[in-house]
């Protein structure tokens, strides 16, 4: 107990000292905990809110329609309710194809007649407004949201012209654009948009149209046996087409199926991008560690206390982290996973799976980042603690008189990087990880738009709008990460380096060329990175595309990587120029002192 209760002292102390640096190891975590939170609710999300969905709406085991609208099509239908495992229906019901127009939108639609009455299977959740009546229409959300009409807006529905009185969401029929139930076997030529009147409204439409059929929804003793049944009434002389619940789970989830490796991919790439600015902190902290190490051990303290003071910090931090993106994935999933607004409003349950997932990530980061450091300072002696334990730099005599012809700013950037080749490294790797990411942007951006072709019209495609989001925002959260990861990394060098630069600068080297040599030391790792980065984030794009990729200009591949250096130097040069202008004097007295 009194070990345990040590370790929290020292970590709390610890925290109170260096708050901004426990900040920053907070939102990188945070940032890769929250894009693979959402990722991983994702997995199956669609189909949990299709079940809520269908449980609110007592939706149908199975939709039958028939091939026409013709009396023995009907016949065919009425067989239907009496049929071996069927405990209940709903319908036939008259639907009709026809064109809908609105806000000078037209686009094909499904137009479903039901009775004004509640029925016993499929209830269509009201969202806003009320169910249908005489000579008013209901349309479906996602529908509704695409040809933006609400409750008090007029559409025009094969020509004749109806009041919105109420939009709503079910589950006998997939969301928008997916919404045209056929006869013939599957969807047709187009997708389609869903609305509701009443059956005498719809035998009221002008005629012909495009097509005109019956529809029923049963529902069976055991919903889990739909196939068994289908395939019980699999005959070409039986002129009717079957959908079941589980293949309307199925057409909804496809809208997410290329939104989800996105975000779980660019979680993983924020936490290497995590660990990268996690190491930078541990490298600026390692001199006040080294002689927090060499006190501990002076009083007693063991290798195995060390390395536990050393590495408890940034596992409670982790852990924040990760409680902070369950928290924040766990709200951002129910938009993600319903683009088209077609089924209920719901949270979506945090699986244990997911929970697991995300706390070794974390825990993963906040590990690898800092147990090279426990593992040096718990082997460090106690002697060699105290005294700071600065090793005399190597010098080649060979590469004298090639370094005086070199630049100072150069000069002084190349020896920053030869002393310090693991604050390179993590710079290489940062810009490697935020290149993949751009790039990656940038080849979704260059693929031509396919929008849904709704007979007339062609309106927005929902999955590609999706992805473009998720990518924008991880992106968005890689860029931010990746200035606080340069930042970091230019002042932990720069406090690592603060002496040697100190003395250039008592020989002679001004402040601006200081600045220069922290540029320096951090865009050469960088251009080796970005230059990385653009085929790994081209390759990344090829595996998660959907048939043929078209591949970015070369031009603007070379812009991003141009931009993205340029990014560097400035975000270098703010906290190099600070630590350039500290005097000479009180640096060198402080290392004495």
């Amino acid at each position: 107990m009194g070990r345990t209760l040590l370790i929290c002292r020292l970590v709390l102390r610890d925290l109170r000292r260096h708050p901004v640096a426990a900040v920053v190891f907070l939102l990188g975590i945070t940032a890769a905990t929250t894009a693979l939170s959402v990722g991983l609710t994702l997995n199956g999300a669609t189909s949990t809110l299709y079940q809520q969905t269908r449980e609110q709406t007592l939706g149908p085991d199975v939709v039958a329609v028939s091939g026409d609208a013709t009396a023995d099509d009907l016949a065919g239908l009425t067989k239907l309710e009496h049929a071996p495992g069927v405990v209940a229906h709903g319908g036939p019901y008259p639907v009709i194809e026809a064109t809908s127009t609105a806000h000078g939108r037209a686009a094909g639609t499904m137009v479903l007649g039901r009775a004004v009455a509640t029925a016993s299977i499929d209830r269509p959740l009201v969202t806003t407004g009320s169910w249908i009546q005489p000579g008013g229409v209901v349309v479906e959300r996602g529908f509704a949201e695409a040809i933006e009409v609400r409750v008090g807006d007029r559409i025009t529905v094969a020509g004749k012209e109806f009041p919105v009185v109420g939009v709503a969401v079910t589950a006998a029929n997939a969301v928008y654009p997916q919404g045209l139930l056929t006869g013939g076997g599957g969807p047709t030529e187009h997708g389609a948009g869903l609305v509701w009147l009443t059956e005498d409204d719809v035998r009221s439409l002008p005629s012909p149209q495009t097509s005109a059929y019956y529809l029923m929804d049963l529902r069976l003793a055991d919903p889990t046996a739909t196939e068994e049944f289908i395939d019980y009434f699999r005959n070409p002389a039986f002129p009717v087409n079957f959908f079941t619940w589980q293949d309307l789970a199925d057409t909804d989830s496809g809208l997410l199926r290329s939104t989800q490796p996105a975000l779980v991919v660019g979680g993983w790439l924020l936490a290497a991008l995590a660990v990268c600015c996690v190491a930078g902190l541990m490298a600026g902290r390692a001199a006040g560690q080294v002689r927090r190490v060499g006190l501990l051990k002076a009083v007693g303290a063991g290798p195995g206390l060390v390395a536990a003071v050393v590495l408890a910090e940034y596992v409670v931090l982790a852990l924040a982290a990760d409680g902070l993106g369950l928290l924040i994935g766990w709200l951002m999933a129910p938009a993600l996973s319903d683009p088209s607004s077609g089924m209920v409003d719901s949270a979506l349950p945090l699986t244990p799976g997911t929970i697991v997932g995300v706390t070794f990530a974390a825990l993963t980061v906040a590990i690898v980042a800092t147990l090279g450091p426990a593992l040096r300072a718990a082997n460090t002696t106690t002697v060699h603690a105290l005294t700071g334990g600065a090793h005399p730099p190597l010098h080649r005599a060979a590469r004298t008189p090639a370094s005086l012809r070199l630049p100072t700013s150069l000069l002084l950037g190349l020896r920053l990087i030869a002393r310090r080749p693991r604050h390179a490294v993590l710079t290489a790797a940062g810009m490697a990880t935020t290149s993949v990411t751009i790039t990656a942007l940038l080849t979704l951006s260059a693929q031509p738009r396919h929008g849904y072709d709704l007979g007339p019209s062609t309106l927005t495609n929902l999955r590609d709008q999706a992805n473009s989001r998720v990518l924008l925002a991880v992106t968005f959260a890689m860029i931010a990460l990746a200035v606080v990861n340069t930042v970091v990394i230019t002042w932990s060098t720069a406090q690592d380096a603060r002496r040697s630069l100190a003395v250039a600068r008592t020989l002679g080297a001004t402040p601006a060329q200081v600045t220069g040599a922290l540029c320096v030391a951090q865009l050469l790792p960088a251009l080796p990175g970005a230059l990385i980065g653009v085929p790994i984030g081209v390759a990344l794009s090829w595996i998660f595309s959907i048939g043929t990729m078209t591949l970015p200009s070369v031009w603007w591949l070379l812009a991003a990587a141009l931009a993205t250096l340029l990014g560097v130097t400035v975000f270098t040069a703010a906290p190099a120029r600070i630590e350039a202008s500290r005097p000479v004097a009180d640096i060198l007295n402080a290392e004495t002192a």
